[in-house]
């Protein structure tokens, strides 16, 4: 797989090695970690003045404007690469079956239109409706800006129950569990098989462009990779999970050469044991969420992670490195150190992890 060098970025191509040996619990040198701090000459990030957050969103030549600043403003240590991905939010594959998004400043949703699982057929999916088109747009924009500065990553793609919560409605998706048992599953299989075509689509494309495979997540490899989720679990018993939507994720980590599941709060921990039971699943990221305590609070959750050889992403405070490192085996760890004022501080933080092996 020929890649596309980052030119300012001496060393582009062992970061990605060690993205790469990330996936199979191995350390060519030292653990993967990801470090960054403002760069020496900070510029001013571009300010929308436009009419509304949906025309934000759509400019696309803003959206590259902030894309380059943000990276120009950045110094990227360790393991971080600078990449983009085209973006109108997470809710953009429910959108290829039809529905309005709502744009925020900060984030979108799109407003559910389907009123029971007996009507979906009549919505077929397709990447040529308004927003995945905007997606195309943005897609060939950052292709042209990113040469020799930046990775284009794949689309946030959200399949399974956060695809169906989309259509939905996270209250009427509970309801059906028990109401339209037959009409999920018969959806879920539609929802599946779309999904994977969609992602191969964005996947050739990245690759054809020579970029790595990246995402939200910022890993950035050679292997064709996926994050599966399920925000809906935090709402379900082990049992639902298992009977409804553990298939389904099966399904797409198989369909892939790595992956990473996004565990999303504590109330969906409960379903941990059925995920780490999938050996196609390569590593988790647990996101304990604002107000439940910092990495270091959670030993318990990376050690039993760890202990069925799956990797581990977390976000780590400068003063948790110690006990972190004394806690946790360093193959298979993708450590993002948060607050890092300056470049000496990254790297002595460098130096540090690399006594970690």
């Amino acid at each position: 797989m020929e890649i596309m060098p980052i030119d300012n970025i001496s060393d582009w191509e062992m970061r990605i090695k060690r993205h790469d040996a990330f996936w199979e619990n191995e350390i060519i040198d030292r653990p993967l970690v990801h470090i960054c701090c403002p760069s020496p000459n900070v510029k001013a990030i571009p300010i929308s003045t436009h009419a509304n957050w949906k025309e934000c969103w759509y400019d696309v030549d803003f959206q590259v404007k902030k894309v380059i600043m943000n990276i120009e403003n950045t110094h990227f240590m360790g393991d971080q690469l600078p990449l983009a991905f085209p973006n109108v939010g997470p809710d953009i594959f429910p959108a290829c079956y039809g529905g309005e998004i709502e744009f925020e400043k900060n984030t979108s949703y799109i407003k559910h239109f389907l009123h029971s699982w007996n009507e979906f057929k009549k919505f077929g999916f397709s990447l040529n409706r308004e927003y995945p088109q905007k997606i195309e747009e943005l897609y060939d924009a950052f292709f042209e800006a990113g040469k020799g500065k930046f990775y284009v990553g794949i689309p946030d793609l959200h399949p399974g129950a956060d695809c169906m919560v989309g259509l939905r409605g996270p209250g009427e998706l509970c309801m059906d569990l028990f109401d339209d048992p037959d009409g999920i599953k018969t959806a879920l299989k539609i929802i599946n098989n779309d999904f994977l075509k969609a992602y191969d689509y964005y996947a050739r494309k990245t690759v054809g462009h020579r970029h790595a495979v990246t995402g939200w997540p910022a890993i950035v490899s050679t292997k064709k990779w996926h994050v599966p989720s399920n925000d809906f679990s935090y709402m379900i018993s082990p049992e639902q999970f298992d009977e409804f939507f553990l298939d389904g994720i099966k399904r797409e980590c198989d369909h892939m050469e790595a992956s990473i599941y996004h565990l999303d709060g504590k109330g969906a921990l409960c379903h941990l044991d059925s995920l780490l039971a999938i050996e196609s699943l390569n590593v988790i990221q647990w996101v304990y969420g604002a107000g439940n305590g910092r990495a270091s609070d959670w030993l318990e959750v990376y050690q039993k992670i760890q202990a069925k050889d799956k990797g581990i992403q977390l976000w780590a405070e400068l003063d948790e490195l110690d006990i972190l490192m004394e806690n946790l085996r360093p193959e298979g760890v993708h450590m993002i150190v948060r607050g890092v004022p300056d470049i000496q501080t990254g790297e002595t933080i460098l130096e540090k992890i690399s006594t970690w092996i």
